[in-house]
């Protein structure tokens, strides 16, 4: 089951992600910072990934550094707690999943940036 989120398409999900937030009348603008805030990728380094066939596996393993207040990212994702995931690239896929949850929930980034 995981292996195959692990080969999920990162340039794929991401038009998901943009549509999911948009609905709730959120930018793109948006959703690159939240990505960045917790990958490390520039805006071109985050374009370039977009235009690439990485998957979320090549994505994480790419990225610059993840952001070490990560860890304060909690709550549920389908039923299951983000801080009490093991498996560390799953874990990086739903603190990526929760950020955008927020951003759709109008969470402002200042808030969802845990700076």
């Amino acid at each position: 089951m995981n292996d195959k989120v692990y080969k999920m398409k990162f340039s794929k999900v991401y038009p998901l992600y943009i549509q999911k937030i948009e609905r709730k009348g959120r930018t793109k603008a948006e959703l690159d910072i939240v990505i960045q805030w917790l990958t490390g990728y520039s805006e071109q380094e985050l374009r370039t990934q977009l235009n690439s066939d990485a998957d979320f596996g090549a994505f994480f393993a790419n990225a610059p550094q993840i952001n070490p207040n990560a860890n304060k990212i909690t709550g549920a994702i389908c039923g299951i707690r983000v801080e009490e995931i093991t498996e560390p690239l799953m874990q990086k896929i739903r603190w990526m999943d929760k950020l955008v949850d927020e951003l759709a929930k109008g969470k402002t980034t200042e808030k969802i940036l845990r700076d």
